[in-house]
């Protein structure tokens, strides 16, 4: 039975000393902060060609003191979509349309990297032209996607072929290799909630005998090529070429659980145990890792959860999940964390880190306005103003909503 840690620390709540403050290393990213922008998926690219637009630029600049920002979920190609009106990175325009987004950024003093996205079976056909979505077998992932009539159930998708996977690896790479002409400062592979590559991880979807099934080492393979060809255009492992080496961040969430293909238990962990540790002969910079769902709303984080898997990786792992500044800071300073991310922190709260510093109270995001496509809700959340008198940060909040790229 996993127990709750409690850890509190006693930083001054406007003391510019905070762990979460620090300066960071992860891999080859240099961070003047440990406080993480997390992957949001807002649907705001509600364009024919699935573009970033002058909105994107500004929301990810409005968030650019984060020590790294961190994108929404991207689609690698044009099989891999299954959520509404969410940008890709597999064409010319919307590798230019990124280059904007990136430079506005990079103005403004931040670091942002690409997150690749695949949704696997957990596609629809509305998504694609009619046709039905491949996962690793022919068995339906009993989940819901969000269409751009609205959530549909669902199907039982096609089985890929080693063909499909291999096509797939390869879409991942050359995503990367746009990413990195797009001026990103790294990618971080979508491994997280019920999509592509949890589905080929999990023994209840992937049933295949051959050598991308058929044990732990097969169901794990499709990862470990996925993170070979998207480290590949930032020169691997050795940094050749002249180029930094560690710029590939992977994003596990082994503590998920939805319905009754995706559960927690112990056979899970333990998968995840092995898989966590052969990660850190790979060319990662970093392990963004999601952890348990708070038991009860207001609960804290699970310090033991994160370290389950912390003593199992050598590098940088960044925590996620039902963190706010005390406790943020209090992983960070136990050792369980080098950073943490949050998602709806800043979803409403753009000067985040501000807030940290100066011990601002933080405001509250509209779920509402997640998904609407508009300014509203997306760029228009005010930054923090002098006032005499200062209240405390709302300590503990939990930090994922609905509309975090799971």
């Amino acid at each position: 039975m996993t127990t709750t840690t409690t850890a509190t620390t006693t930083t001054p709540p406007t003391s510019l000393d905070q762990p979460l403050l620090r300066p960071a290393r992860l891999g080859d990213l240099s961070l003047p902060n440990r406080v993480v922008m997390a992957p949001t998926t807002r649907a705001r690219a509600a364009n024919a060609g699935l573009l970033p637009t002058e909105m994107h630029a500004a929301y990810y600049g409005q968030r650019a003191a984060a020590g790294l920002i961190i994108t929404e979920g991207t689609w690698v190609s044009e099989g891999a979509i299954g959520f509404a009106d969410v940008p890709g990175v597999y064409s010319e325009a919307q590798v230019a349309a990124w280059r904007r987004v990136t430079d506005v950024v990079h103005a403004l003093g931040g670091r942002i990297v690409l997150q690749l996205w695949h949704t696997g079976a957990a596609s629809h056909p509305d998504h694609l032209g009619g046709a039905l979505p491949a996962g690793p077998s022919a068995v339906n992932p009993h989940e819901r996607s969000y269409t751009p009539s609205g959530f549909k159930a669902t199907v039982t998708p096609r089985e890929m072929t080693t063909d499909d996977i291999e096509t797939t690896i390869g879409e991942f790479g050359a995503a990367a290799a746009n990413a990195r002409r797009a001026g990103f400062d790294g990618v971080e592979v979508h491994a997280v909630g019920a999509f592509l590559i949890p589905q080929f991880l999990n023994p209840r979807l992937n049933r295949r005998s051959d050598g991308y099934g058929a044990g732990r080492a097969g169901r794990r393979r499709p990862l470990f090529e996925i993170i070979d060809a998207v480290a590949a255009p930032w020169g691997g492992q050795d940094g050749q070429d002249g180029r930094d080496g560690r710029r590939v961040g992977v994003r596990l969430s082994p503590y998920w659980t939805a319905g009754d293909r995706f559960t927690a238990d112990e056979a899970t962990l333990a998968d995840y145990d092995e898989l966590v540790a052969e990660l850190s002969a790979r060319p990662v910079a970093y392990l963004h890792l999601r952890g348990p769902a708070p038991a009860t709303p207001g609960d804290g984080p699970d310090f033991d959860a994160f370290a389950r898997y912390r003593q199992r990786f050598d590098g940088p792992l960044i925590a996620n999940l039902g963190f706010g500044r005390e406790s943020g800071n209090a992983v960070i300073e136990s050792g369980t964390a080098d950073a943490v991310s949050f998602a709806t922190h800043f979803i409403a709260n753009p000067d985040l880190v501000t807030r940290f510093a100066l011990g601002r109270e933080l405001a509250a995001g509209d779920p509402g306005t997640y998904y609407t496509g508009g300014a509203e809700g997306y760029v228009d959340y005010p930054v923090s103003t002098w006032r005499a008198e200062r209240a405390e940060p709302a300590v503990g909040a939990r930090e994922e909503g609905a509309c975090v790229s799971p």
